[in-house]
């Protein structure tokens, strides 16, 4: 990660994506189908938005997420008092938790920015019990999360030297053939890997560009790096390119990869 790029102030962040984080986390639980009753944990789990959702939707007996980013921590804390989900920090590479402790490891958003995500994968195996089901979701920025590939085509059109920053080159990781290696690499069973698209509406262009200026990811880092001639020009050149309806209103769509598979009987 770059010197520009952060995720640790939780109101930026759900500005800029946390808000559409929710918005797939909800099919990303629905698709996993979980019964009542399970112990779940919620790897790289932010600002709460994948806790809310299995929260919601499954009636768990515990709900447990980690994050590294304290800021976040306390943000999903505070968001979620009184529902039983508990929260720490911790790394994905070396999860705090004993071996086969939960029946459903989940991640959303995540893997791709971990460093070594062969670790994580090998983590969140590691802490599933057995036959517990292990999933993720992450963006596919190379092509169906429009609004941050649009982004990066405004940026890339006024200087070809940033192209290599942008999320769908960084990360070839978010795509589905990588997805289902790593999680086979990891030895888990019945590996499938599926599409969730939902529709993004930005009430006007202020809506979806300020939460760029909050600096929490690639593409806000790289505006933090800019002076104010180049960031008007980014600004004014996404807002030419942008499908703005006669009310004022931008409808995009935001497409995620699932993947998931089971820690074998015996693993």
């Amino acid at each position: 990660m770059s010197v520009n790029e952060a995720w640790n102030a939780a109101a930026a962040y759900e500005r800029y994506i946390g808000r559409w984080s929710r918005r797939i986390a909800e099919p990303f639980v629905s698709s996993l189908d979980a019964p009542a009753g399970l112990h779940w944990l919620d790897v790289g789990c932010g600002t709460g938005a994948l806790t809310t959702a299995v929260l919601r939707a499954t009636q768990p007996t515990e709900v447990r997420g980690i994050d590294p980013s304290e800021n976040f921590v306390r943000h999903a804390r505070d968001r979620l008092t009184g529902t039983g989900a508990q929260f720490a920090t911790g790394d994905a590479r070396a999860l705090p938790v004993p071996d086969a402790r939960f029946d459903a490891v989940v991640s959303g958003l995540v893997l791709n920015f971990v460093p070594e995500p062969e670790s994580a994968a090998a983590e969140m195996a590691r802490v599933a019990t057995p036959e517990g089901v292990v999933a993720a979701y992450v963006w596919d920025y190379a092509d169906g999360m429009v609004m941050i590939r649009h982004f990066w085509d405004a940026a890339t059109a006024l200087d070809p030297g940033v192209a290599d920053r942008a999320e769908g080159r960084r990360f070839p990781l978010c795509r589905p053939d990588p997805l289902r290696a790593l999680w086979t690499g990891a030895g888990l069973t019945d590996v499938t890997v599926e599409a969730i698209e939902v529709v993004t509406v930005f009430r006007d262009f202020d809506d979806l560009w300020t939460p760029f200026l909050g600096g929490q990811g690639p593409a806000p880092g790289y505006v933090t790096t800019l002076d104010d001639d180049h960031r008007s020009a980014l600004r004014d050149l996404l807002r030419e390119r942008l499908p703005v309806a006669p009310d004022g209103s931008i409808t995009l769509s935001a497409r995620a990869w699932s993947v998931r598979g089971y820690r074998p009987e015996n693993g």
